[in-house]
Parts: structure tokens; C-alpha cells; sequence
């Protein structure tokens, strides 16, 4: 899990995409630190076992709101976080598969 999540964290800070998180739009580098903080969070207190359960708990929504996260990349339309992390965790692990 590990290795994938930091992979996704490569993935986002790298992007250059926007990411809108209680109605407010922020760099990837913000987004980053912010899921960072989650997912560490999270990870103490033993609540994330799986990549999947890390894009539920920390990538996907708000803990205070309960607003879903969303992302902007150039060219592209606004997706769900939850859509865009699962699809490169899915591209992540059949490049590393083969």
C-alpha cells in the first residue's frame, strides 16, 4: 500500500491540475499537503489497510463537510478526486504488472 500511495502523491504533486475542496480551488502542491496530513492521520491510527480505503478516507471528500473533492486538469472536464485517484492507481498497477 505503501508504495502505491506515495506513487499517487508523485502522481498529484506533479500534475498540475487544481483541486477544489469545500468550494475552494488549490494547487496540487496544496492538495498534496492537505491528503498528506489525512493520510497520516488516518495511517496512526490504524484506519487505512488498503490504496483503495487510503482514496476513500483521505482522497475522496471532506472529513469536516462531507463535500466530495473534485479535479481540474488543462483540457479536461472536472472529475470526481475519488475518479481521478482510482483510474491512476488502476494505470499504476498495470504498468507495474507487466
Amino acid at each position: 500500500m505503501k508504495q502505491e500511495v506515495e506513487h499517487l502523491f508523485t502522481h498529484l504533486e506533479s500534475s498540475g491540475c487544481q483541486f477544489n475542496r469545500n468550494g475552494s480551488w488549490y494547487s496540487a502542491t496544496e492538495a498534496t499537503a492537505h491528503i498528506r496530513k489525512k493520510y497520516e492521520y488516518l495511517l496512526s491510527r490504524n484506519q487505512l489497510k488498503t490504496t483503495e480505503s487510503f482514496i476513500e478516507k483521505a482522497a475522496t471528500k471532506s472529513s469536516i463537510s462531507g463535500k466530495p473533492y473534485e479535479v481540474k486538469c488543462e483540457g479536461q472536464s472536472v472529475v470526481l478526486n475519488s475518479v481521478w485517484f482510482s483510474k491512476e492507481l488502476n494505470d499504476y498497477r498495470k504498468i507495474k504488472n507487466h
